[in-house]
């Protein structure tokens, strides 16, 4: 079963529809890459498979066991998010909150989960440092590492290279396809930037208000819709 299933899904605000016709399956090890023009539903979707937003009409079922506590996020920064006063090893081990329960406490195991996390993402020199002085690059490696706490099985990611220079964003990438391809992690991730989500991403679906297309990329690229974006109509 997939990890995930739209079925005939739309969002509405105050009754006017933001996003409609979603149908689509995540299955597990799927790198799937939302994509489409600010405005055109992808946040409002993020939400919806977060349990944040519930859907005016159709159903999201999860599969394989997959509770919405053991969804890895990484939302777009905030300036006051930026800001956070913690060491970059707080951030991180506050990534497994969501599935501690009424622990008072963090285990060994909420240590040892974060521990395994920092080595993954190469970032044990900031282990102590004051998580506003990092850069926004070092910021978003402990961002996904923080999210990595909370999930051995699906990340949703919000934009993470937004604000980013081009060789950090190439870097940052590299790391979440690796980390899909090695710990067989899905990722679900909406991006604005469509030449990287064709190189890493094994599905794409296309929101225009509604889903203007889903399914691999291979097929997306010779797809109206994909040569219409990858041309650069709308890709801000």
């Amino acid at each position: 079963m997939a990890l995930i299933n739209c079925k005939d899904v739309s969002f509405a605000y105050e009754g006017n529809i933001a996003v409609s016709g979603l149908n689509f399956e995540v299955q597990k090890g799927d790198y799937l890459c939302v994509v489409g023009e600010n405005g055109s539903g992808k946040s409002t979707l993020i939400k919806g498979l977060l349990r944040l937003k519930t859907p005016q009409s159709g159903s999201i079922l999860m599969g394989n066991g997959l509770k919405s506590n053991e969804i890895g996020y990484l939302p777009q920064q905030t300036a006051a998010q930026k800001d956070f006063p913690a060491s970059a090893y707080e951030v991180v081990l506050s990534g497994r909150l969501s599935g501690r329960g009424i622990q008072p406490f963090y285990s060994r195991t909420d240590k040892a989960v974060a521990e395994e996390n920092i080595k993954r993402l190469d970032i044990e020199n900031l282990r102590h440092k004051c998580y506003r002085e990092l850069s926004g690059g070092q910021q978003q490696r402990v961002l996904l590492a923080r999210a990595l706490c909370a999930t051995k099985k699906i990340l949703l990611l919000d934009e993470p290279a937004a604000g980013l220079d081009p060789m950090v964003t190439q870097e940052l990438y590299r790391i979440i396809a690796k980390i899909n391809r090695e710990a067989n992690i899905t990722i679900i991730m909406v991006s604005h930037d469509i030449q990287s989500a064709v190189k890493y991403a094994s599905h794409i679906l296309h929101l225009k208000n509604k889903q203007v297309f889903f399914g691999k990329t291979k097929d997306y690229v010779k797809s109206s819709a994909g040569i219409g974006f990858l041309g650069g109509e709308g890709n801000d």
